[in-house]
């Protein structure tokens, strides 16, 4: 496959056995944008913040859209197996363990974060996705093995997501195997102190 190098910043916490948080830009971030936020769950874990290679009026993302909500699905798939490739290229390049990678993604992030999770249920140790939608019109047939722990938050007022299409994609990842912690906050698309702190905690409860 022709996949793209994607630009990253790699620091490491000097562990050989870390955990990695893979830190997934919203539309228009880049790889600087959640490397502050990632920082803030410790300097026992490994950072890898990477920036989508798509444009969309100059702005990056993962993958392509074909309108507002709508995903151009074949790029998505083909963009899912580029940030896999990536993550177990770069984990060889920079000695950290593909295994022990857990995903931290925010909107446009948290979409491609979550097609990686439906695709390859047992390929992330685990996942933190920030007003995400559900990345298929219909989500494929996925279980993943290892109950892999997954938090997921949505704002009660964001005009993004449609709240019953959330609700039935929480559905589907927790009758497919997944360990679902699910908070709606009171809070539209943008991030709160909140979904910062809650995600902190349900992190250090599974991760310690």
């Amino acid at each position: 496959m022709d996949y793209q190098p994607l630009k990253y910043i790699y620091k490491a916490s000097g562990n050989p056995e870390a955990y990695t948080l893979l830190l997934l830009h919203g539309t228009g971030g880049n790889e600087q944008d959640l490397v502050g936020l990632g920082a803030e769950f410790g300097e026992h874990i490994n950072l890898l913040s990477v920036r989508g290679n798509v444009l969309e009026h100059g702005m990056p993302r993962f993958f392509k859209r074909l309108g507002m909500g709508v995903f151009d699905e074949e790029d998505l798939r083909f963009r899912t197996k580029e940030l896999l490739n990536f993550i177990q290229e770069i984990s060889i390049k920079e000695a950290f363990d593909s295994t022990k990678v857990i995903a931290l993604g925010y909107s446009n992030g948290a979409n491609i974060a979550g097609a990686l999770l439906v695709t390859h249920p047992d390929t992330l140790a685990g996942a933190i996705l920030f007003r995400p939608m559900p990345p298929y019109k219909e989500l494929p047939s996925f279980t993943s093995t290892n109950h892999v722990p997954l938090f997921v938050s949505s704002g009660q007022m964001d005009p993004t997501v449609d709240p019953e299409g959330m609700q039935q994609y929480v559905e589907a990842l927790t009758k497919g195997g997944f360990n679902v912690r699910h908070v709606i906050l009171p809070a539209g698309h943008n991030l709160s102190q909140q979904d910062l702190d809650l995600a902190k905690g349900w992190f250090k409860n599974e991760f310690r």
